[in-house]
């Protein structure tokens, strides 16, 4: 677990103004990293988000390379130390204002892409209130099935389509067959769904054949994002016998630019809230360290603008509030470890999905599955318009926020993509 030191002092300031108003999801206490592109130059650059700007991190001579993926593999106490140069360097005061202000982009004029390379992706189920509430749809009297309390349950998705935030989708094609129809057809999803997540970069790999343990689980661990999998709900129906997951998980994914650390994130942790009586996990999986600050408390917001809303120049409006710390039954590190008790190779890059975090309340839920009820209780916005799945048009928007008392909120950024008409059939 990641200690609280001076980069946590909620009275530090920055001398970039944007960066101490109240609402700035990137005070100094933060600090996430990201990747951009400037005008007229078609390479990445590695940036930290400092209020409304983003520091050019080689320019200012913190680095001497433009390789994300390689700046995630740094070993902890060089993460660490990378943090406290940065901290102490656009502190208010700091000798380096001077120089370092002219490596600032506002983050308004530059391109902000996938945070770093991603190499491979698991998506994983933690959200207990979530499985449950979809088990209920299909299983009332046995919403969980026998293994969900004793080991986490992933599959491996898709890296090649998921996209960074701001980029927009087409309506996927697909088998649908409905339960009064003999035979499927291919067309567009009519159950097109979003779903809440968070995303886990992994920074340092493993080798092939030796299993991370618990304690050194999060030493592999960079950062955490925001994370939309799309799901088309028809599709997912009909496919997911025997295999689970296929074409309804993989035509789009959406990941926010910044990865705010491990480091960034100790002081909002807090035990996992594992009920009384539930079998206690596996010994491979159980350590008390994991079990007090196992779960990190971010407060998760899903906004939804139509086209209408738009044209008529509407706000996205809130339509759940979740927290991430309520909705994990397990913790980052038990999923770092699961995954590679086998002897799997983790790399540099690559990503894991929470799964969709909902919240024990039904207006907290994370997908549009839950909060209709399976379609059967349609959701009306502020304008009048009604909603059971996504249309065309649509947008999603996902955000983030740690607040604790006695330190500095800091915040993820967006997650954000539009629905797009389908292509067509082939």
């Amino acid at each position: 677990m990641n200690a609280i030191d001076n980069t946590h002092n909620p009275a530090l300031r920055s001398w970039v103004e944007t960066a101490n108003e109240p609402a700035s999801d990137f005070p100094v206490q933060n600090l996430p990293f990201g990747r951009f592109k400037v005008e007229d130059d078609p390479e990445w650059r590695i940036g930290v988000a400092i209020g409304d700007q983003v520091l050019d991190l080689r320019a200012a001579g913190l680095i001497h390379f433009s390789d994300m993926n390689r700046l995630i593999r740094l070993k902890p106490e060089t993460r660490r130390e990378l943090r406290a140069q940065i901290s102490a360097g656009l502190a208010a005061g700091s000798p380096q204002q001077d120089r370092w202000s002219r490596h600032l982009h506002p983050q308004g004029a530059v391109e902000l892409g996938l945070p770093c390379d991603i190499r491979d992706y698991t998506d994983f189920y933690v959200g207990i209130h979530h499985a449950t509430a979809v088990g209920k749809l299909f299983r009332p009297d046995n919403p969980l099935l026998p293994n969900y309390k004793w080991v986490p349950i992933g599959y491996h998705g898709r890296a090649s389509t998921i996209q960074p935030s701001g980029h927009s989708f087409h309506r996927p094609l697909g088998q649908i067959k409905g339960p009064d129809t003999d035979a499927p057809m291919l067309a567009p999803t009519k159950r097109l769904d979003l779903e809440l997540e968070l995303g886990y970069v992994i920074g340092r790999p493993n080798a092939m054949g030796h299993p991370i343990p618990l304690a050194e689980a999060e030493d592999h661990v960079f950062g955490v994002t925001l994370f939309n999998d799309w799901s088309a709900r028809d599709f997912q129906a009909w496919e997911y016998q025997p295999l689970g997951p296929f074409l309804s998980k993989n035509f789009a994914s959406t990941l926010s630019p910044w990865m705010v650390t491990l480091e960034a994130l100790a002081p909002f942790r807090q035990a996992l809230q594992r009920p009384a009586g539930d079998p206690p996990p596996l010994p491979y999986l159980r350590a008390e360290a994991s079990e007090r600050a196992g779960a990190f408390d971010i407060d998760l917001d899903v906004l939804l603008q139509t086209a209408r809303m738009r044209a008529e120049g509407h706000e996205p409006e809130v339509i759940s509030r979740s927290n991430a710390a309520q909705a994990a039954y397990w913790s980052l590190a038990q999923l770092v470890t699961h995954h590679t008790v086998n002897g799997c190779a983790l790399s540099a890059g690559d990503l894991f999905g929470s799964g969709t975090l909902s919240g024990p309340k039904p207006e907290q839920a994370g997908s549009l599955l839950e909060l209709t009820v399976g379609g059967k209780q349609a959701i009306t916005l502020g304008n009048g318009e009604r909603r059971t799945f996504l249309e065309d048009g649509d947008s999603i928007t996902l955000r983030g926020r740690c607040t604790r008392t006695g330190f500095q909120s800091i915040g993820f950024g967006e997650c954000t993509a539009t629905v797009l008409p389908p292509l067509g059939a082939i």
